[in-house]
């Protein structure tokens, strides 16, 4: 590892997902003491407006707000940025662009997690916010699996209602829809279920384990950010 190394998390999208983030970074490494850990700045700036309602059209731009947390982290001499929500990375090129700093792709981070259980290709499932579906994020990334995601009724019934409880912070009123959608995708021949949303692992979390692989991003991102730090 490189101790000289600081990783920079832009969050608030949403609060408790970042710090979820946080968390999962904390337990995923093996440390003895404090300064066996990564060193990280966390920017949790709920003030970025909503992702899935400026890609539907029906809000305003996230990006300025993005930058401007790029800029904090860049000051706070940073030298890579994670970004715990998936629906932020339909800005993934533009923020990229404007940062000299790498950007870990949450996307690439869910992908390593399915091959290192040995899923390379294949059926998954992806679950995530309405953007997030909209952008094709992972279809576009993710072009040597078959991607099956919930339709509309389900999205209007079980998806988008739990990330809500999420965010209001019931996460145990997530775990039942949240479960019952990820089974109807694996139901239809999904080898594991990508929780594309960062708010669909803490649901998920709230209640009896799933029995089948489910991919929580957050985690994923945790190593990502964990795999770039031992880096020379």
């Amino acid at each position: 590892m490189n101790t000289d190394k600081m990783l920079g998390v832009l969050g608030g999208m949403g609060p408790l997902a970042s710090a979820e983030f946080m968390r999962s970074l904390t337990l995923q490494t093996p440390a003895l003491r404090d300064q066996d850990h990564l060193p990280a700045i966390l920017v949790s700036d709920v003030r970025v407006p909503d992702r899935t309602a400026a890609r539907l059209g029906t809000g305003p731009d996230p990006l300025p707000a993005l930058l401007r947390g790029i800029r904090i982290l860049e000051g706070a001499g940073c030298g890579a940025i994670a970004i715990p929500c998936n629906t932020a990375h339909g800005w993934f090129d533009a923020m990229q662009a404007a940062t000299a700093l790498p950007i870990l792709h949450i996307v690439d981070a869910a992908a390593a997690d399915l091959r290192a259980r040995g899923i390379a290709s294949g059926c998954i499932g992806l679950m995530g916010t309405a953007g997030t579906l909209a952008m094709r994020l992972y279809q576009e990334r993710l072009t040597n699996y078959e991607v099956i995601t919930p339709d509309a009724a389900e999205m209007a019934r079980l998806v988008t209602p739990a990330i809500e409880q999420v965010k209001a912070n019931d996460l145990i009123g997530a775990y039942a829809p949240l479960a019952e959608m990820a089974t109807r995708l694996h139901a239809q021949g999904a080898q594991a279920v990508v929780l594309g949303c960062t708010e669909i692992p803490l649901g998920i979390a709230a209640g009896p384990a799933l029995p089948f692989p489910v991919v929580d991003t957050v985690a994923a991102l945790a190593r990502a950010a964990l795999a770039w730090w031992h880096e020379a």
